[in-house]
């Protein structure tokens, strides 16, 4: 049984440890979005691991403040409305649906099945976050002559996809070795 106390400290070192690993870049777009050393990873332990799906929402919304403070770059939008609706989908919304792990891995009898595709969905949800900005304001960046739904994909998919598959493997060891093997 985990008390409150454990549960916010688990989070907390969570937050910690995924704002740090966003920071160790393997790939960083010009225009914003990188690719990191598995920024994600803690994330989705920490809703896959505390079965209560608040306390991954409160940690990963939590995040979504902090990448906010870190790294926001002012969209290029000609109203306010437009200003909120990409701080809300770039920030708020692309980083709190990492929490959806936790509802997505409980569908699986497979632990590291469900964590695994969790992980997917989830990054997936961050990234039809992205491209959606990227279609609503960053489209003033595609290249004369290209469909702005096909530069955001492109743009947004160079990053969110390596970031996939590294938060995906990463999860799946991670959660195996430190989650699974811990209660045996």
């Amino acid at each position: 049984m985990q008390t409150k106390t454990k549960k916010l400290t688990e989070c907390a070192v969570m937050v910690a440890l995924a704002t740090v690993l966003s920071f160790i870049y393997i790939y960083q777009a010009p225009q914003g979005g990188s690719v990191t050393l598995g920024s994600m990873v803690p994330l989705v332990i920490v809703s896959a691991h505390i079965k209560d799906m608040r306390w991954g929402l409160l940690a990963c919304f939590a995040y979504s403040l902090i990448q906010m403070m870190f790294g926001f770059v002012a969209p290029p939008t000609a109203t306010l409305a437009y200003f909120f609706a990409v701080v809300a989908l770039d920030y708020v919304v692309a980083f709190t649906v990492i929490c959806l792990v936790n509802p997505i891995s409980k569908l699986f009898s497979n632990e590291l099945l469900g964590v695994g595709f969790g992980a997917a969905v989830a990054v997936a949800c961050r990234f039809l976050c992205h491209f959606a900005t990227g279609i609503l304001i960053w489209g003033v960046y595609a290249p004369e002559g290209r469909p702005v739904w096909l530069y955001s994909l492109l743009y947004n998919g160079g990053y969110m996809l390596p970031e996939l598959v590294i938060t995906v493997v990463l999860s799946i060891a991670i959660y195996a070795v430190v989650i699974i093997k811990r209660r045996k």
